[in-house]
C-alpha cells in the first residue's frame, strides 16, 4: 500500500504510545490503556477535537496582567514595564502547566510547533500582553487554515515588533519580515529573489502595533496607516511568474495587497512542500529520503495545497501507514520538552492546583521550566528567528545532546526518581511493579516496565543485566521475590518498605539514564 494510505488495524499499546509521544508530549499510563485496541482514526479524531480556551495566566493573587496590578500597583508605565519580565516568566510557567496537564489533544504540541515556526521571542517583544495575544492566535489557528494564519500573523502586534514590521513605511521599507515570510514562514530559501523581498516589503508598508508599553489604553492590537503605505505597483520575479500586485490607496489597501501577496506565495507548489517537510520533521523524524519525499511528502503536500487546511493534513499524517512503520519508533532524540513533560506524564505526576496550592504550583512549574531552559529549549525565547537549531540544522535532533546537556538530562531523570524539593515530584516507585502482570518475577516485571518506558523493546540480555545489576546489585535474582512479598505482606514495616524501594529506585535511576530513554 502507499505510504500515505490509512492504517486500518487496531493499535497496540506500543503504537498508541508512539502516537501520543509524537502528537502530544506523551500519554499517561491510563490514556495508553484506554486507547489500546482502538483504531488510529478514532484516536486521531480525539486528538483533533476542539479544546476549551484555557484560563488566563495569573499571579499568586489570582490577578491577570489585564488587571494592571500584576507584580505591582500598575499606577504608571515605568512600574508596569519594570515588572514585565516577571509577567513574561509567569506566561511561560502557565504554558508549561498546560503541557503537563494536557488531555489527549494535539493542541499544545502543535501550538509549540507554530511558536517555533512563527518565532517571536519574549526577550525582544518585551511585553507580556503582546506575547499572550500571540499565544491565543497560535492556538486559534494551530489546526486551522494556513492562509488565514499567515495573514493574521503578519499583522500580529508581537510579530510587527519582533521583525520590525511596525517600522516598515513608504520610502524607507524594512525588509526583515518580508524576508522571513518567504525564507522561514512559507516557501523556503532558494525559491525567491532579493528583488522579491524588496517588493514584498513594499506591499507590507503601513502596519503598526498599538499600545506598546502603555497602560493608559487597554487596546492591544494593530492598525493600518494608509499614509505610510507604498501605493505603487509591486512587480515580482520569474519565481512568481512575474506577478504584479496592484498598488492600492485607502483604508483597505493594506489588507487587499497582503492577501494578494499571500495568495501569490501559496500558489507556488514549493510552499506546501516546505511546510509539510516541517510537519514531518517535528512529528515524525528528521531524515527525509528520496523515497519519503516522493511517496509521502509530495502526496501530503498535494492534500495541503488544496485548501491549506492544517487539520486535514495532520489527520492524514497521523492516520497514515507510514506513521506506524516500526522503524520510526524511537527514531528521534527527545527534545527537552518531550523529555521533561513526557517523563512527568509517564509517571502520573499531578501538578499542584494553581488556585488552591499556588506556592507549590509556582515552585513546580518554575523548576520544570528551568530544566527545559538549561537543556537549551527556553520556550518563547528561541536563540534566533530560525527557532531551535535541532529543527533546522543538518544534524537535527542530535544537537539536543551535547557536552553541556547530556549531564543535565541525566540529572533531570535522577531528580524524577528521588524527587525535587517543593515540586511534589514522586514517581511512586513502589507502585510501579503493580502495573505489571507479576511483580514477584523480576524478569517479567523489568520487561513489562521497560516496555512502557522505552519506544522499542529491550533485548533479553539487556533485561537480564537490569535485573542482576541495578535491581539486585549483584545479589541472586530470586531474592527479589522475597523482598517484594515481605513488603506487600507488611507494607507499614519501614525496614521492608525501604528495602523494596531502594531496589526499585536503583533500577529506575539506571533505566532512565540509559541512552534508549533519550529516544522517542
Amino acid at each position: 500500500m502507499a505510504l500515505i494510505d490509512a492504517y486500518t488495524q487496531n493499535l497496540t499499546a506500543r503504537q498508541v504510545s508512539h502516537l501520543l509521544r509524537r502528537a502530544t508530549f506523551g500519554g499517561t499510563p491510563a490514556q495508553v490503556k484506554e486507547l489500546t485496541g482502538k483504531k488510529a482514526e478514532f484516536i486521531v479524531q480525539k486528538l483533533l477535537a476542539v479544546q476549551p480556551t484555557p484560563s488566563d495566566p495569573t499571579d499568586e493573587n489570582q490577578k491577570t496582567f489585564h488587571d494592571l496590578v500584576w507584580g505591582g500597583t500598575g499606577t504608571n508605565d515605568t512600574e508596569r514595564n519594570a515588572f514585565d519580565g516577571v509577567r513574561r516568566g509567569r506566561l511561560k510557567l502557565w504554558w508549561i502547566g498546560l503541557m503537563i496537564t494536557q488531555p489527549v489533544s494535539l493542541l499544545e504540541k502543535t501550538t509549540l510547533f507554530w511558536q517555533n515556526h512563527f518565532v517571536s521571542t519574549s526577550t525582544d517583544v518585551s511585553d507580556v500582553r503582546f506575547l499572550y495575544r500571540q499565544n491565543q492566535l497560535l492556538r486559534k489557528y494551530a489546526l486551522g487554515n494556513f492562509r488565514d494564519f499567515v495573514i493574521e500573523i503578519t499583522k500580529d502586534p508581537a510579530m510587527l515588533l519582533y521583525l520590525n514590521g511596525a517600522s516598515n513605511v513608504v520610502g524607507k521599507p524594512n525588509e526583515n519580515y518580508a524576508r522571513e515570510l518567504m525564507e522561514l514562514f512559507t516557501i523556503g530559501r532558494g525559491n525567491y529573489t532579493e528583488d522579491d523581498v524588496k517588493a514584498a516589503a513594499r506591499v507590507l508598508t503601513g502596519w503598526r502595533s498599538l499600545n506598546f508599553r502603555s497602560i493608559t489604553d487597554k487596546t492591544i492590537g494593530f492598525e493600518f496607516r494608509p499614509a505610510q503605505h507604498d501605493t505603487a505597483d509591486k512587480i515580482f520575479s520569474d519565481s512568481y511568474q512575474k506577478r504584479t500586485i496592484k498598488g492600492r490607496t485607502g483604508t483597505t489597501a493594506g489588507d487587499d495587497e497582503l492577501k494578494d501577496l499571500i495568495d501569490m506565495i501559496l500558489a507556488q507548489p514549493e510552499t506546501a512542500r516546505f511546510i509539510v517537510r516541517k510537519f514531518y520533521r517535528w512529528f515524525v523524524q528528521a531524515d527525509i529520503s528520496d523515497q519519503i519525499e516522493k511517496e509521502f511528502i509530495e502526496p501530503l503536500a498535494a492534500i495541503f495545497r488544496k485548501n491549506y487546511d492544517i487539520k486535514i493534513t495532520l489527520q492524514t499524517l497521523f492516520n497514515s501507514q507510514h506513521f506506524y512503520d516500526e522503524t520510526l519508533y524511537g527514531s528521534q532524540i527527545k527534545s527537552p520538552m518531550d523529555l521533561v513533560v513526557g517523563t512527568l506524564r509517564r509517571f502520573n505526576y499531578v501538578l499542584p492546583d494553581p488556585v488552591k496550592d499556588r506556592t507549590k504550583y509556582d515552585t513546580a512549574t518554575n523548576y520544570f521550566y528551568a530544566r527545559n531552559r538549561e537543556q537549551q529549549m527556553d520556550i518563547i525565547d528561541q536563540p534566533s528567528v530560525f527557532g531551535w537549531r535541532p529543527y533546522y540544522d543538518t544534524d537535527f535532533y542530535e544537537i539536543w545532546i551535547n557536552s553541556t546537556t547530556l549531564a543535565l538530562r541525566g540529572a533531570w531523570t535522577d531528580y524524577v526518581v528521588k524527587g525535587a524539593t517543593g515540586t511534589a515530584l514522586d514517581i511512586n516507585a513502589l507502585g510501579l511493579p503493580l502495573q505489571t502482570s507479576d511483580p514477584t518475577d523480576p524478569y517479567k516485571m523489568v520487561r513489562e516496565l521497560t516496555d512502557t518506558v522505552f519506544s522499542f523493546p529491550l533485548t533479553d540480555e539487556q533485561v537480564k543485566y537490569l535485573v542482576e545489576q541495578p535491581l539486585m546489585a549483584g545479589s541472586p535474582y530470586y531474592e527479589w521475590t522475597s523482598i517484594w512479598n515481605d513488603y506487600t505482606k507488611t507494607p507499614n514495616d519501614a525496614v521492608k518498605k525501604n528495602a523494596a524501594k531502594t531496589h526499585l529506585d536503583r533500577l529506575m535511576t539506571f533505566v532512565l539514564r540509559l541512552a534508549e530513554y533519550q529516544m522517542g
